[in-house]
């Protein structure tokens, strides 16, 4: 927002969570919302008179109730996130169902008529909700729940991408680890795909615990789009082959930091990210545009 205000005739702006900087800047009053096809209309909003903390997208809309889940289906404490659910009239305030799609229909309400969004949602202390990511988006590094949205967030901070799409690599031993798909920005070009590609890994180490930090880098031009202009993720991950299990060090490495009696690493890494099993440490992959 380092650019002159052009003049222009908006008065408000719907917003997909409360920025209150982007409407003092532009000089327009804003609210957040949350919404999908099958709320009809936004299931979650503010008021401009009560916008809320910085990044919530609001509180349940008039029409509807929400529940946020575990995933044993138990509602979350206060501070917590969870799989947002949303109950409304059938065919009013909430699609009545998918046109001769009986699987999906089942597969998408519960016996008491609550829609399963597929979005991963925080509430605070007060009440107020939080986007946090796709249920499919989210990773499962060992036995963490990681979401892309957040490793993505803090690659941008890097100032080295224009944009970035964060996605699972299949892994034997840890499940998925993430791996970023990038598109450089003028600063990020100029340093050369290598150099790149470590500082953004190295920015990672800096700023997210070992577990979260993504294990290759992949240059491109662009991302793929589904038809809703949407980055189409599932393309991204088929680019990735599985990694194997790695051999067990030698006797000689064993002693030297980061390897446990027995030549593997503790399955818990620096960070506090808990693995699954025994392992080595995966050493962060570079890879070059394709």
């Amino acid at each position: 927002m380092d650019q002159e205000v052009p003049e222009h005739n908006m008065r408000f702006w719907g917003l997909p969570a409360t920025i209150p900087e982007l409407g003092a800047h532009f000089g327009v009053d804003t609210i957040a919302w949350w919404g999908m096809t099958e709320t009809l209309t936004q299931g979650i909003v503010t008021d401009s008179e009560h916008p809320g903390p910085k990044g919530t997208i609001g509180r349940v809309a008039p029409e509807y109730e929400i529940q946020i889940r575990d995933p044993e289906g138990t509602t979350v404490h206060l501070g917590d996130a969870g799989h947002l659910f949303i109950r409304g009239v059938r065919g009013v305030s909430l699609f009545k169902e998918y046109y001769r799609n009986k699987q999906a229909n089942e597969s998408a309400f519960d016996e008491h008529g609550w829609f399963d969004t597929g979005d991963i949602i925080r509430i605070d202390e007060q009440g107020w909700l939080y986007f946090s990511d796709r249920d499919k988006d989210m990773l499962k590094v060992g036995a963490e729940n990681v979401a892309a949205s957040e490793i993505e967030t803090v690659i941008l901070q890097s100032g080295l991408a224009d944009e970035c799409a964060v996605v699972a690599q299949k892994h034997a031993m840890l499940d998925e680890v993430p791996a970023v798909f990038l598109i450089p920005n003028k600063r990020g070009e100029a340093l050369g795909e290598q150099a790149l590609s470590e500082q953004v890994i190295a920015y990672c180490r800096e700023n997210l615990p070992d577990f979260k930090v993504v294990r290759s880098v992949h240059v491109v031009e662009e991302l793929p789009r589904s038809t809703l202009n949407k980055v189409a993720k599932n393309e991204l991950r088929d680019r990735l082959p599985a990694i194997e299990a790695m051999p067990t060090m030698s006797t000689s490495m064993r002693g030297r930091r980061g390897w446990a009696r027995g030549g593997a690493t503790t399955a818990r890494q620096r960070g506090g990210g808990p693995a699954k099993g025994r392992y080595r440490h995966s050493r962060p992959q570079l890879s070059v545009r394709k």
